[in-house]
């Protein structure tokens, strides 16, 4: 069974994050510029929210507010589903689901480990599947003998 745990083995533990105060431009443009689609809002080292392109489009952009003006905390989601490194993948499938999230911190004893997202998810999926679809094809090809 691969964990979140496994995921973040293979893409590191780094989390982009910034503060309440800090301005949705700039979170909009470290999104860009890192080429990721969520922010950890951090207030010390305390989650204080989680802020997404999806954060943005709705309640800036469609709403005519000033990036530049509007900070993140008036638009980041304060409610963040968290996991624990050791959950299943299928877990956190069914979590992203039920909860409408793409992104899932990762929090071991009160300490942010990383985030995985939905994309990462899908990808270690694949990948299992793949392994698994090799296994049955070499037994098959070796018990054919």
């Amino acid at each position: 069974m691969t964990t979140v745990r496994h995921i973040l083995e293979e893409k590191g533990h780094r989390v982009w994050s910034l503060h309440p105060s800090d301005k949705v431009y700039d979170a909009i443009k470290m999104m860009a510029d890192k080429d990721v689609g969520s922010l950890v809002v951090l207030d010390g080292s305390r989650i204080a929210g989680i802020v997404t392109e999806r954060h943005y489009a709705r309640n800036v952009f469609l709403k005519g507010r000033a990036s530049p003006q509007t900070r993140v905390d008036e638009i980041m989601e304060r409610n963040v589903v968290c996991v624990a490194p050791d959950q299943s993948i299928e877990d956190c499938m069914a979590l992203m689901t039920t909860k409408r999230v793409r992104h899932l911190p990762v929090i071991e004893h009160g300490e942010l480990l990383g985030i995985v997202s939905i994309g990462d998810l899908v990808k270690s999926i694949i990948s299992d599947r793949e392994f698994v679809i090799e296994q049955l094809e070499h037994y098959i090809r070796g018990s054919g003998r």
